[in-house]
């Protein structure tokens, strides 16, 4: 504490000492995760705000007092504490050290009872909380600096606390410092959240950085020799600083390039600090100046000139920045700024407390003004750039502290499905913050779920309404689809029996009668609607015995529409290739594109086969009653399709390795290849892709047509 009582007045040093004691007494026996005494994080907090930022005295006790009268309310964490805390104005305490720590400390109670799972971590909402608590802007930039001593300390935080924190300072706090031009604060909360949030990532980026700072040390020492020597020429007061990109600003640059460390190139930046009075034409002309030095000293890239000198930024943040090439064409971005601009950028607008000095109550006031104006500055797009957070996505930890993206609207049975498909397909419910919610719940960045699962539980078809994403839909329509098979297998199998003890049999004639008196499309729903009961079994007898006896067949028309298809109607092939109702035909394999037809089947419900097809001829003249119109729709694509194809040729040196980029070329999938080579130096054999439609198929077999040796290559059926 004596080095924070040594930056003030011996009065204010009193009051500091006060503030203290009365932290110590409200703390008193409390301890942080890793056994130190819970006043050590009071007392960082208030010598962070000195030295790391330059506040005053003021600040000081207000983060004092702020935490003796938060821990002094035993049940601050419960809805009668928070009130508590709510509704403090100026408690007796507070009196002797004025007003307007008085204020302070006001707001840095209010901002405690902010419940993060009510924002939601919801960048805008929680923004507009810190504003209308912070009478006083000086309330945020505190905030900020407690939960920088926060993450310096996450490592002795249980892992599940350690996450959300993270998560909740890359979301809310560091983008928060880059609007307050906190870049210092920003920088390192960005890199202690990547810590924790991807671990492995920023373990391989530090250890990169390490192994490389020699080769980047002779590297600068050889590049800045140069500009050292034109600006000592010109007798410019100034020096030369290089600094390394923070870890989470190169992990970000190889996300959105997706590129390797190595081919990250501009890893660190250089900057010319002038020193000259803090006079803005001064500053101007002098950074000026320099530039020109630089580019006439460098190869300069003017199309990344930055000139946030004449057009500063909406932070205030004011410089020049340009990229250089040395010698051997590599390229360095140079910052120049002055001593101010440069104190401007490291501590924001609160820098103007240590470089300008407040000494009157209308400049403070105008300090205080030009930070409030900045966080009430719409900052559209911040979090997406400060954090790689898109904004159509969301973040949701689980009990144990693990962080899942979702799209934005994703269900409680979205997360589900995102953890595992067998906990999906079980899910009865969820603990979303504690409270119980059914599976619909939308979810929102910041929730704590806990996914609730039944044995007995069993996905339902509106569950297809409750989900926005393709791996619950697809899970789920794939769970119905076998649900679907198997209720219409236990409905043929009760048929079967049935039909036995009866002593007939289901013809043709028969299968379309039950089609038409129950208006059903296909056998399948014959099939499970017996399994459902929603037929009644023995009505099947009636409708069978009551037929004509020898009643044959109707015209094509008309048994077309007993099975209610009608002439104009045409059976669509999606993507649901697993359909219960249709299946494709493994005697000819037919894919997206070929002219293919429905048969109903007597068993199997609906086979799809190529008009080419050896069965094909028999089929449609033996049984034109059951042969369907087909086409595919567009959605089919999204599949893949098993094509056979025979190559016969030379075996030359290589074939294999030829063919085998031939199908990688193409974007085909190579399942199975088998060559035999034979006397005389022929080979023959069988390749099986997968591909998206004919035209894919076509041009594959134009590109395997081109190998030196092979003589032919067909499509074979099976």
């Amino acid at each position: 504490m004596l080095q924070v009582c040594g930056h003030f007045p011996e009065k204010e040093q009193a009051l500091i000492c006060r503030a203290c004691a009365e932290a110590e007494k409200a703390m008193d026996g409390r301890c942080r995760e890793n056994g130190d005494p819970l006043l050590y994080h009071a007392v960082t907090v208030a010598r962070m705000t000195i030295e790391d930022v330059g506040l005053t005295a003021a600040s000081v006790m207000a983060v004092l007092l702020h935490e003796a009268i938060r821990q002094g309310i035993r049940n601050a964490h419960t809805p009668e504490g928070m009130d508590a805390l709510r509704e403090i104005k100026e408690p007796e305490m507070l009196k002797p050290y004025g007003s307007e720590v008085a204020n302070i400390v006001t707001g840095l109670n209010k901002i405690a009872t902010i419940d993060i799972k009510q924002t939601s971590l919801q960048a805008d909402n929680f923004r507009k909380l810190i504003v209308s608590y912070s009478t006083d802007p000086r309330v945020t930039i505190i905030k900020l600096i407690d939960r920088l001593e926060v993450m310096r300390s996450l490592d002795f935080f249980p892992k599940s606390k350690q996450q959300k924190k993270a998560a909740e300072t890359l979301l809310l706090y560091a983008p928060l410092a880059h609007q307050l031009g906190l870049y210092n604060i920003k920088s390192e909360m960005e890199d202690l959240s990547l810590k924790f949030t991807e671990p492995d990532a920023y373990r391989l980026i530090t250890n990169k950085l390490k192994s490389s700072a020699g080769e980047r040390e002779r590297f600068l020492q050889e590049t800045l020799q140069p500009i050292e020597q034109a600006l000592r020429k010109e007798a410019l007061p100034c020096e030369i600083k290089s600094r390394t990109k923070s870890v989470y600003s190169i992990w970000k640059k190889m996300q959105a390039q997706k590129i390797d460390f190595e081919k990250v190139y501009d890893i660190f930046a250089t900057r010319i600090i002038i020193d000259t009075p803090p006079d803005k034409e001064t500053e101007d002309a002098a950074c000026w100046k320099v530039y020109s030095i630089v580019q006439k000293t460098y190869d300069t890239d003017d199309t990344r000139l930055r000139d946030w000198i004449s057009k500063p930024k909406v932070s205030g943040y004011r410089a020049l920045h340009m990229t250089v090439l040395d010698k051997y064409g590599q390229a360095m971005e140079v910052q120049i700024r002055t001593t101010g601009m440069d104190d401007a950028a490291e501590r924001g607008a609160a820098a103007h407390w240590k470089y300008k000095g407040i000494q009157t109550l209308g400049s403070m006031q105008a300090w205080l003004d030009r930070v409030r104006q900045l966080m009430e500055t719409p900052n559209e797009g911040s979090v997406q750039q400060m954090t790689g957070v898109q904004l159509n996505e969301i973040i949701v930890c689980t009990p144990a502290g693990d962080l899942r993206r979702l799209p934005a609207g994703a269900t409680v049975l979205d997360f589900a499905f995102d953890l595992h498909t067998n906990i999906g397909l079980h899910t009865a419910g969820a603990k979303v913050n504690g409270r119980i919610v059914p599976i619909k719940e939308t979810l929102r960045t910041g929730d704590t779920v806990e996914i609730i699962t039944a044995k007995n539980q069993q996905p339902a078809s509106d569950w297809l309404n409750n989900v926005v994403t393709s791996k619950a839909r697809s899970k789920i329509k794939q769970k119905l689809r076998e649900e679907e098979t198997k209720r219409a297998q236990e409905g043929k199998e009760l048929l079967e029996r049935r039909l036995k003890n009866w002593k007939l049999a289901l013809t043709d004639e028969a299968l379309g009668r039950l089609l038409k008196q129950y208006r059903l499309k296909h056998i399948t729903d014959l099939y499970a609607g017996l399994a459902n009961e929603k037929i009644d079994i023995a009505q099947i007898k009636e409708v069978i015995t009551a037929m004509p006896a020898g009643e044959q067949p109707a015209g094509k028309a008309a048994q077309t529409r007993e099975q209610g298809v009608t002439a104009g109607d045409y059976l669509l092939i999606d993507d649901k290739l697993h359909n219960a109702s249709y299946k494709l035909s493994k005697c000819c394999n037919p894919i997206y594109g070929d002219d293919v037809f429905g048969f109903v089947t007597i068993s199997d419900g609906i086979k799809i086969h190529r008009h080419s097809c050896p069965n094909a001829a028999r089929l449609i003249e033996k049984y034109p009653y059951r042969v369907l119109k087909v086409k595919w729709r567009e959605t089919a694509l999204a599949n893949n399709f098993q094509v056979k194809l025979r190559i016969t040729g030379d075996n030359e040196p290589g074939l294999i390795g030829a063919i085998t980029d031939a199908i990688t070329k193409m974007n085909s999938i190579l399942r199975a290849i088998n060559l035999s080579g034979a006397d005389g130096g022929m080979f023959s054999g069988q390749v099986q892709v997968m591909v998206r439609d004919n035209k894919q198929l076509d041009m594959l077999l134009y590109q395997l047509r081109q190998i030196k040796g092979v003589e032919k290559v067909v499509r074979i059926n099976s």
